[in-house]
This record gives structure tokens, C-alpha cells and sequence, in this order.
């Protein structure tokens, strides 16, 4: 179970992820082997799965995001898990979640740009064997930025 000072933890890492024990131990009126013990506790218990850097995409050129609706026209378990296996070799698509409803997968992809998205969704998800149609909505502008985990 999480204590208030496991959440308030976890909250600061998030935004913040460099803060070392001794910041940690300081913000949470705890010592610093105290604090890093709790990081390393949380760490181990899966509640941190990883430490990443944000990255800005359109300084590394990719000027499109989109969100890539999949419908499929197999529901079969083996054409799922060849589509799942192309995603996987695909960079451009850095999201993937399965859905009820009319779509059976939303992809996030970031593309250098509207040629880049077109390909990627004629040359390698149209023609995949079990897929049926593919509907893009082309992102205008992030109100929101992927914000951390209510805690």
C-alpha cells in the first residue's frame, strides 16, 4: 500500500525525475537514505517502471502527429499478433492501444510530415492482411501535454 509520503514521492519524481535523495529527503522532511530507500522500494515494487527524457519533436523534425484509427477485418488471434508484431518494427508509431467500438486500435504516430504519415498508412498499414480500413486525425495543436499521473 501507498502512504501520503509514497504518493508525494511519486509525484515529485514525476515531475522531476533527476531529483536526487538528498532533494527528495528535503521535500519530504525525511533523510536522504530514507528517501532513497522509499525510491528504490517503489522502484522494486513496479509502482516506477522507467526514467525518460522528454523529447521535443518538432526540433527533431517530425512536424506531424496524428492519432491512426485501425479497424481490422480478422479478429482472428494469430492476424492480431502479426499486426502487433508490425507495429513493433514501425518507429513513427510510439503509442498503440486496443478499443471497443467501431476502431480496434489507436495508434499515436509522429511523421516528419504529411508524405512520411501518407506512406505509413499505404504502404505498411493498408497492406496487411487483416486490416480493413484506417482512419487518421492529423493533431493541429496540444492544448494538454502528456501531464503526469493523478495521484
Amino acid at each position: 500500500m501507498l502512504d501520503s509520503t509514497d504518493r508525494k514521492l511519486l509525484g515529485l519524481l514525476q515531475q522531476n525525475a533527476h531529483l536526487t535523495a538528498s532533494d527528495l529527503g528535503e521535500a519530504l522532511n525525511l533523510s536522504a537514505s530514507q528517501a532513497g530507500r522509499r525510491r528504490q522500494r517503489l522502484e522494486a515494487e513496479g509502482y516506477i517502471r522507467a526514467y525518460a527524457a522528454k523529447l521535443d519533436a518538432a526540433r527533431l523534425g517530425l512536424g506531424v502527429q496524428a492519432f491512426v484509427q485501425v479497424q481490422m477485418a480478422s479478429q482472428r488471434p494469430e492476424d492480431a499478433q502479426s499486426f502487433a508484431r508490425l507495429l513493433t518494427t514501425q518507429p513513427e508509431v510510439v503509442s498503440t492501444w486496443t478499443l471497443t467500438g467501431d476502431a480496434d486500435y489507436l495508434l499515436r504516430v509522429y511523421c516528419a510530415d504529411l508524405a512520411a504519415l501518407n506512406r505509413l498508412i499505404h504502404e505498411v498499414l493498408l497492406p496487411h492482411r487483416a486490416v480493413a480500413r484506417v482512419q487518421s486525425q492529423i493533431v493541429m495543436d496540444q492544448l494538454k501535454h502528456d501531464a503526469p499521473l493523478p495521484l
